[in-house]
């Protein structure tokens, strides 16, 4: 029999009844997933284009399908607040991703051992994303008025990404591996995939080691973003946390498809800035009126459509110029 229960929170965000077997069915999926990856990357090798591109087409549908069981058994609404913190992380982890290849190439980390850094960066990053969802949605039930300080929050950040600066990239770089350091030996030469190597008899890390450090730390800062943009977007913890795993375990991914492509993508900023600026607004606005989720998945899905179409005409006409 089909158990249905979803209402209304005082924030008029829908609040759904979640039954333990549903978490082990959200556990299981990431699980087997996760599984699947691993088993499919065992040895080290560099994704083809086309290779990535089919990856990144089997993780969209993984999403979707979920999401079509979120409609199915939870309702239009979660179904889609699922769907709009799923484009939400989706488009804010895009900047993520330039980031990962910028570091990947300041720490000469080859291509093909990229997949193994990014695969346990990224299961850190489910782990550190469930932590903050669930300490972030209790802090909600207990003090509402915080999301009004995630809104103004998010507002100063949507300003702050759209004067980025890609030195702030290398800071990030730069306190990551001195994190490290602290703990103990960096090599300066790889060992195979490994992430640990003897130097003169003593344990130390490898650069893989050291990538894998910088990218924890760099997904740390870039949740402290994209995890309140998501409770403007939603507050229920399942909803929450299903989605943004779901849009994570896709980055591998869409990092090998997009990597090389930061210089086609000028306006792509300032879209994902005003991706934040509009949700810092929706947060702001909310103890008074609840902006629909139909209106803000249109609102989202526009900007960032508009980013991509814009970036891309002018990288044609750039080449255009350059050709004459």
């Amino acid at each position: 029999m089909l158990v249905f229960a979803a209402e209304s929170t005082e924030n008029n965000f829908v609040d759904i009844d979640v039954a333990p077997w549903a978490w082990g069915v959200l556990l299981v999926s990431v699980v087997a997933l996760l599984a699947l990856d691993l088993w499919r990357h065992r040895k080290a090798h560099a994704p083809t284009f086309r290779e990535a591109g089919l990856e990144s087409i089997f993780w969209v549908f993984c999403s979707i399908v979920f999401g079509i069981f979120m409609l199915w058994h939870y309702g239009g609404t979660a179904g889609g607040e699922y769907f709009g913190v799923y484009l939400t992380e989706k488009s804010l982890s895009i900047d993520n991703v330039f980031v990962w290849a910028l570091l990947f190439s300041s720490m000469k980390v080859p291509l093909k051992y990229q997949h193994r850094v990014l695969f346990w960066g990224i299961f850190g990053a489910l782990v550190m994303r469930a932590a903050f969802i669930l300490v972030g949605s209790e802090l909600v039930k207990r003090f509402s008025g915080i999301l009004v300080f995630f809104g103004i929050f998010l507002i100063y950040t949507g300003i702050k990404i759209m004067r980025h600066k890609e030195s702030e990239d290398d800071e990030a770089s730069t306190m990551g591996l001195n994190l490290l350091k602290r703990f103990m030996p960096v090599s300066n030469e790889l060992d195979g995939q490994n992430f640990f190597t003897q130097i003169d008899g003593r344990r130390a890390a490898t650069p893989l080691l050291a990538a894998l450090v910088v990218v924890e730390f760099t997904d740390v800062i870039f949740a402290v973003d994209s995890v309140p943009a998501s409770f403007g977007v939603a507050n229920d913890p399942y909803i929450l946390i299903a989605a943004n795993a779901f849009a994570i375990m896709g980055l591998r991914a869409m990092y090998f498809l997009l990597a090389d492509a930061r210089e086609r993508f000028h306006y792509l900023g300032i879209a994902l800035g005003g991706i934040l600026l509009f949700v810092g607004i929706k947060l702001v606005v909310t103890p008074w009126y609840h902006i629909p989720i139909a209106i803000s998945l249109g609102v989202i899905t526009t900007m960032l459509v508009l980013g991509v179409v814009l970036s891309l005409t002018k990288s044609a006409e750039h080449k255009d110029s350059v050709a004459h």
